[in-house]
């Protein structure tokens, strides 16, 4: 391991600097170099990462990570945001709400697709940090259109609700609810979970990809399975 660098010596966004202040304790080294690879926390037990968002991206750093070292994954999930528009000079604020959407644990299957293979790794552990922030638009004209032109500028932590850890198999099937009767479709996960039925299809290819759960046929077009 290399010299350690100071927490916010690197460019980094605001809410993966807070978060890495979150998960700081005394002792803790600050990105430095493991295999090659820049590490947000290192310990002499554990490396921790935090991820904001697209797994896909660190597929391959984990791949050798985890080959020698415990590794934490932290990922946050926005269960309340505000979105505060600024105009385009970034010198006035335009307005502040609160978005209607909710953020859930499950939201974190988004993502797992992008790993299945790793999901179970027994070096493993993904850290999931239910939180409240604050959205920073400017309006600009270079963002989406259903943004109505604003882009992102930055994500600002307002509060940690809680952390769910995530370390088998087991923990993961905890995210079906008891009254979820065996054997289940992905239409059944959706009403469950309050989901959108892709959300529930990426569940069930993940949890089926951890062999936590597994395909026993068809009711019409809809396949079914049972926990494992």
């Amino acid at each position: 391991m290399s010299v350690t660098i100071g927490i916010g010596e690197r460019n980094e966004k605001s809410l993966h600097a807070a978060l890495k202040q979150y998960y700081a304790r005394a002792g803790d080294e600050f990105e430095i170099k493991v295999d090659g690879y820049i590490i947000d926390i290192a310990r002499p037990d554990q490396l921790i990462e935090i991820q904001t968002r697209n797994f896909a991206a660190i597929r391959r750093k984990l791949d050798a990570l985890l080959e020698h070292h415990r590794v934490r994954l932290v990922y946050p999930i926005a269960q309340d945001k505000w979105i505060v528009r600024w105009s385009k000079s970034g010198k006035r604020m335009l307005g502040r709400r609160k978005s209607p959407k909710v953020g859930r644990v499950s939201d974190l299957f988004e993502e797992l697709v992008s790993i299945p293979h790793l999901i179970n790794h027994p070096n493993l552990i993904i850290d999931v940090v239910m939180i409240q922030v604050e959205e920073i638009r400017r309006v600009d004209g270079r963002g989406s259109w259903r943004r109505k032109g604003a882009s992102i500028k930055d994500r600002k932590l307002l509060s940690v609700v809680e952390t769910i850890s995530f370390e088998s198999k087991e923990d993961f099937l905890r995210l079906l609810p008891e009254s979820l009767v065996q054997p289940f479709s992905n239409r059944r996960v959706a009403e469950c979970v309050s989901c959108s039925i892709y959300a529930a299809r990426r569940m069930t290819y993940c949890l089926k990809k951890m062999g936590a759960i597994q395909e026993v046929g068809k009711q019409g077009r809809q396949l079914l399975f049972e926990r494992i």
